[in-house]
């Protein structure tokens, strides 16, 4: 659902704005006002993704009120002139409509900004693939995927990669490595060793073989390598 405001001076025009938002069934008007300035009190107490906006308005027109909010909603402009269009889209606005406005033409505006908060909602739900450690003087990038298991070595791990035939070294603990891993990918194994679960190759009793590597499972670890194979 979109939380939105429509702003038109005009009464006519406000109340046809309102009527086509209640035909859209994933939009939600949060108000409807006259000028900006009502529009900027509804801003300091409500979440607004969407605004409805008239372009020439007395006192604060509508692409001088864009330009005065700093965390930006969306906005698709409505207005009788189209000689705005370029600043408008200079300003990164979701759409442009001209007067009157026929509905399918105010629906397809609304489906964008509708598939453009989908695609930000994604981006901003999905878990980062990636990492920064301090090792040989620089910040290194690691991607998860790359991972194939770790060796804690007192205060230094060493971790191995796909990507590389040496280890990475970095000085910090297997707790603070631990807890940037995503448990979905990763398993403790034993107290010095992580693993990622998708380069485990086969498991043997007491160890858990990544192509020919051995390596051990501690006893606490034992029923969490149980569960990722199913065999208890």
């Amino acid at each position: 659902m979109l939380n939105c405001i429509a702003i038109d001076d005009e009464p006519l025009a406000l109340e046809l704005l309102e009527d086509n938002i209640s035909k859209v069934p994933f939009l939600k008007l949060a108000a409807a006002c006259s000028n900006p300035i009502e529009a900027m009190k509804i801003l300091q107490h409500e979440n607004i993704d969407l605004i409805f906006l008239d372009i020439q308005m007395p006192g604060l027109t509508g692409l001088q009120f864009i330009k005065t909010i700093t965390a930006k909603p969306m906005f698709i402009l409505i207005t009788a002139y189209e000689k705005y269009s370029l600043e408008g889209y200079d300003l990164n606005v979701i759409d442009y409509l001209v007067k009157p406005v026929p509905l399918e033409r105010f629906i397809k505006a609304c489906n964008k900004a509708w598939e453009l908060h989908q695609l930000k909602t994604r981006k901003e739900t999905e878990p980062a693939s990636y990492f920064f450690i301090n090792a040989d003087y620089s910040l290194i990038k690691i991607v998860f995927a790359d991972i194939m298991w770790i060796e804690g070595l007192k205060d230094y791990l060493k971790i191995h990669l796909k990507s590389s035939n040496k280890p990475l070294v970095a000085r910090m603990t297997m707790k603070s490595i631990e807890e940037q891993l995503p448990e979905s990918m990763f398993i403790r194994v034993q107290k010095s060793f992580i693993v990622s679960k998708n380069y485990i190759t086969s498991v043997r009793k007491n160890s858990v073989f990544i192509n020919e590597i051995e390596i051990p499972v501690g006893d606490n670890y034992k029923e969490a390598i149980a569960a990722i194979t199913g065999k208890y």
